[in-house]
């Protein structure tokens, strides 16, 4: 049958009308990201009302928060091969489906345990969602110019959702904390209604490594379930001990597979690079204090300070806006001040608000606490666009995909351990396994648990800046300046190439 190609770099039939359009490509790609970043946000000011309705403690909010970034931690290297096996607009479409069908699922919830269930549901889909949908992209944009630009619309709808998160989820949650899941529903709608007027993707043959997968759930899974018990069964509760064993079997297991396989998720040479490793130790510990503090200050402001939810979201939005609005100037401070100074005036601006926030929290009226928080705030562009960009030129071209993809993962992993971590440090205070939380007998213990969950985020950012110094601030500052796109803010190893159907199309 002959074919001709279009603008899109679709072949398609004589005669057959394409109604493909790059715009409704990009705009369910948008849409799907912007879901996908604002269910990793707006549900913690909601996690107060949904212990009202649900009653237990701690450990089952934490399973609210971490599911979610959990497995879409586990999933998302894996992600990429089934989006190239199956058509990257056929594993969206599958994924913007999961996702709906799981926010729905998450609304109807009737007891915590199936809340927690979809919510898991719902980061595996994500996981598939965030590949294709780049991919999608570099599908409908061929011309790098276009693409480019196509990629900062991509990257400012999920900018959007990080900063509307707290104040959306407070709004809806003065109506319902179930609001939160139903505004999927409809997007996720509008998103395949996009999806259908897209071009369809190549398939192509792409190893999948199921052995690794299995065992880095199994490792993730391990590490998250014993550090959340553990706060309220204690370090040496059978079930912690447990699963901590269970995790460092996963990760033994998931080393051997990698080193041995023929077609690893995740290529052990690739940490023989130094900067390699330092740019994981420093994104996991400066994201465990980014994205711990909204969950531990949510609580803290609702159940202690007694705020509304909506409330507890606008103290956020300070910190939430200042990373949006510098985080496209990323590339030009790193050319200015060097990329290792850079990252390391963001760990240590990180580390001075939490530790204030621990000192003062008790005294400080919110109007304080909110900025306080935007020094936390001033991390994230500070951070991780320097340092993802010295990563990505690290390491061989062909390598910067699986690269970026190990360190957005190293990152999801260290949000859902964040969580799980400084609740541990909550609930290890509180004698009384959090049931003082509001309750005005115990707000010493509760103020004193607050105080240690910042402070174990603190030191953790300072182990960040350690790690920092052994980088090579010349190469570093090269590298950021070269790797960046001035326009966007983000790494030239994160814009997806264009993709052409060679056959095999859906």
């Amino acid at each position: 049958m002959s074919t001709h190609m279009v603008a899109s770099g679709r072949r398609v039939s004589p005669g057959v009308r394409d109604v493909s359009r790059p715009g409704f490509t990009l705009a369910a790609a948008v849409l799907g990201f912007f879901v996908v970043t604002l269910d990793a946000t707006v549900v913690n000011v909601a996690l107060p009302s949904v212990r009202a309705d649900f009653g237990g403690g701690i450990s089952g909010l934490q399973w609210v928060a971490a599911g979610y970034t959990l497995m879409f931690a586990a999933l998302l290297l894996s992600a990429g091969a089934l989006a190239d096996r199956i058509g990257a607009r056929r594993a969206f479409g599958a994924g913007v489906a999961g996702f709906v069908l799981a926010s729905a699922a998450c609304g109807l919830a009737p007891g915590l345990g199936v809340l927690v269930a979809a919510r898991l549901v719902q980061g595996a889909a994500a996981a598939v969602m965030m590949p294709s949908s780049m991919a999608l992209i570099g599908q409908a944009f061929p011309d790098p110019a276009r693409r480019a630009r196509a990629v900062a619309m991509w990257a400012m709808g999920g900018a959007i959702a990080s900063s509307a998160g707290p104040v959306t989820g407070g709004l809806l949650t003065l109506a319902s904390w179930r609001l939160i899941f139903f505004i999927n529903v409809p997007a996720g709608a509008a998103a395949l209604v996009l999806l259908a007027r897209t071009a369809p993707s190549p398939r192509r043959p792409a190893p999948f490594d199921w052995a690794g997968q299995v065992t880095a759930v199994l490792a993730m899974g391990g590490l998250t379930y014993g550090a959340i018990e553990a706060g309220t069964a204690g370090l040496t509760a059978p079930r912690v001990l447990a699963a901590f064993a269970v995790a460092v079997a996963g990760l033994a297991a998931f080393l051997a597979v990698q080193a041995r396989g023929a077609h690893p998720m995740m290529p052990l040479e690739l940490f023989r690079s130094r900067t390699v490793v330092i740019a994981n130790v420093t994104g996991f510990a400066f994201v465990v204090g980014y994205y711990g503090l909204p969950f531990v200050m949510s609580l803290y402001l609702q159940q202690v300070r007694g705020l509304s939810a909506l409330g507890a979201g606008a103290a956020f939005l300070p910190m939430m806006l200042i990373g949006a609005f510098l985080t496209p100037f990323s590339a030009r401070l790193a050319e200015k001040l060097g990329a290792r100074l850079m990252i390391i005036a963001g760990l240590v601006l990180m580390t001075a608000g939490l530790v204030a926030i621990a000192a003062v929290a008790s005294a400080a009226p919110v109007w304080g606490l909110a900025l306080l928080m935007i020094l936390t705030g001033l991390g994230g562009p500070l951070v991780m666009p320097p340092m993802t960009a010295v990563l990505l030129n690290s390491v061989p071209s062909h390598r910067t995909g699986t690269a970026s993809g190990i360190f957005n993962t190293n990152r999801q992993v260290a949000s859902s351990f964040g969580v799980a971590i400084l609740a541990t440090a909550l609930t290890n205070r509180l004698q009384v396994h959090d049931a003082g939380l509001g309750d005005p007998r115990t707000l010493g213990p509760a103020l004193g648990a607050f105080h240690d969950a910042f402070l174990v985020a603190g030191a953790l950012s300072i182990l960040g800046i350690l790690a920092c110094f052994l980088i090579d601030d010349e190469k570093a500052t090269a590298a950021a300046g070269a790797g960046m796109d001035e326009s966007l803010g983000l790494p030239e190893g994160l814009v997806p190439e264009p993709v052409y159907a060679d056959g095999g199309g859906e």
